[in-house]
């Protein structure tokens, strides 16, 4: 009995032994497998480095302002549109040699409005009993832009020898075009018009005037029915 528990004693004090001396020893192994891991982290990033560089941009120190234009556009309509773009070449019976076809996602915005600085001196008049007639401009499309961070290449078919360099370049300045269509037929010129109207007739009536009469210059210029009668906006007659 006695030397059982002599063994069980000796055997936990190998145990213990054991523990002290691989919490010794593994500071040591971790110093010596440290700088290859980290030499094998360094040459990773470096091959990564080589295979994937990070384009430098360097901009020229010269900036030339060609114009500058001062502006009076109201903007009263942006649209927010995606179109799909395939845009193709090579598609022949030798397609798998020369073809190359692409999808592009598209990601783009039209804003639209009315150039206030085509209101003249004559358009905005103020008739006796207080009501302000404003001929105004057609609405217009003013920016159409492709957000390029948003708009990518969803998938593309290559032939062997039939790589296009510019056809991704053509399917964006395809898509600018495209989103402008769609805009337009969805009617943003039409709602550019109506915010305008909308806009101008809060801030006129905010000056305390009864009415304010809209007349498209387009119309006006078609119509032979002429307004009711005015006096210059510069003159505003006070009644008693």
């Amino acid at each position: 009995m006695e030397r059982s528990r002599s063994g069980t004693v000796f055997a936990v004090l190998l145990i213990m032994g054991l523990v002290v001396l691989l919490v010794w020893l593994a500071p040591q192994v971790l110093r010596r497998l440290n700088p290859v891991q980290q030499a094998a982290e360094t040459l990773e990033e470096e091959l990564d480095a080589r295979l994937n560089p990070t384009p430098t941009i360097r901009p020229s120190v010269t900036t030339i302002i060609e114009q500058v234009q001062s502006l009076s556009r109201l903007e009263t309509a942006s649209y927010t549109i995606e179109k799909v773009i395939t845009a193709e070449s090579g598609q022949d019976a030798l397609a798998f040699l020369f073809g190359d076809r692409l999808l592009f996602v598209a990601h783009g915005q039209v804003i639209a409005g009315v150039d206030l600085s085509r209101i003249g001196e004559g358009d905005i008049t103020v008739t006796e009993d207080d009501r302000v007639v404003v001929v105004l401009p057609p609405a217009e499309v003013f920016v159409v832009t492709l957000d390029n961070a948003r708009s990518f290449v969803y998938d593309r078919d290559t032939g062997l020898l039939g790589l296009n360099e510019q056809l991704e370049t053509e399917a964006r300045q395809a898509a600018e075009q495209e989103i402008l269509d769609a805009a337009l037929e969805s009617g943003i010129l039409e709602t550019a018009d109506q915010n305008a109207r909308a806009v101008l007739q809060r801030l006129i009536l905010a000056f305390g005037f009864r009415e304010v009469i809209f007349v498209s210059a387009t119309t006006e210029a078609a119509s032979p029915t002429p307004p009711p009668p005015t006096l210059p906006v510069t003159v505003v007659p006070v009644t008693p």
